[in-house]
């Protein structure tokens, strides 16, 4: 592996980190994963082995380190490692085998996929067999709700964070709001992204326990909420970055039961 060193220089450093962090990178995933990653080194000193398929090539296993520090006053820097792995052939069918002598003894493990998991596949299950936690986007997959129920599947297994659900954090206190006005509602009009969509409508049917309607309107991000034809007021704020929504899921460590029944009654 070839190695690469980035640090302020005439400053002591530390090589400090609170976790290792797993990215299952698809090429066409690549750029919107280096700058998620890039966004996240100063806030999540950690361990990063960004994983690079490419299963349609010879078996190969290519890699380069990187440390880059940081300041953190007082003339002493915390530094970050990020581990790029290319794996080719069978080398990206077993990539469990590849990153566990790189994980960090006694530290969390968080998985964070591009794109849709190959529920059952080789690769995703084995290493879904040596992480504590993993992250997805479901506004990344087609064909939704149908993914719901094999996610949901995973539950009892590793504890899941839904980057999609997280950038409805904003709206759910609102629409929890208008209880108990929302209690014979009948139908949920979503216009944002088709997760947003089937996520809202989930929660509100496993709160309300009972089916509520779905109609979305397409969008490449939440903006609009109409419950039984009422308008949801627009909560404050603006919608977070990309790598402040992955910083966020980093941080939570338990299971979420609230997004679970969601995913279920998505599914259903």
């Amino acid at each position: 592996m070839a190695t690469a060193l980035t640090s302020v220089h005439d400053h002591p450093f530390q090589r400090t980190s609170v976790m290792t962090h797993i990215a299952w990178v698809p090429e066409e995933w690549v750029e919107a994963a280096e700058d998620v990653l890039a966004g996240l080194a100063e806030r999540h000193p950690s361990r990063t082995i960004a994983l690079f398929p490419h299963a349609g090539e010879e078996h190969a296993i290519e890699g380069s380190v990187e440390v880059h520090c940081f300041p953190v006053g007082e003339g002493r820097s915390v530094c970050t490692e990020t581990i790029r792995i290319r794996l080719g052939g069978l080398a990206a069918s077993v990539p469990a085998s590849v990153v566990e002598p790189l994980l960090l003894p006694d530290l969390p493990v968080f998985l964070r996929w591009r794109g849709l998991p190959p529920f059952g596949a080789e690769h995703f299950e084995s290493l879904l067999s040596v992480v504590d936690r993993l992250i997805v986007d479901s506004t990344e997959w087609t064909d939704l709700p149908a993914p719901y129920e094999r996610l949901a599947e995973c539950f009892d297994r590793v504890t899941v964070s839904d980057i999609a659900w997280a950038r409805t954090s904003r709206w759910r206190p609102m629409l929890a709001s208008l209880w108990p006005d929302i209690a014979d509602a009948g139908r949920i009009r979503v216009k944002g992204t088709a997760a947003q969509a089937q996520l809202l409508a989930g929660w509100l049917r496993s709160r309300l326990k009972r089916d509520i309607e779905l109609e979305h309107e397409p969008h490449d991000r939440l903006v609009g909420v109409d419950i039984g034809g009422e308008p949801t007021p627009f909560p404050p704020g603006d919608p977070p970055q990309p790598a402040d929504v992955l910083s966020d899921e980093l941080d939570r460590f338990s299971r979420d039961r609230v997004y679970e029944d969601a995913v279920r009654a998505a599914a259903a």
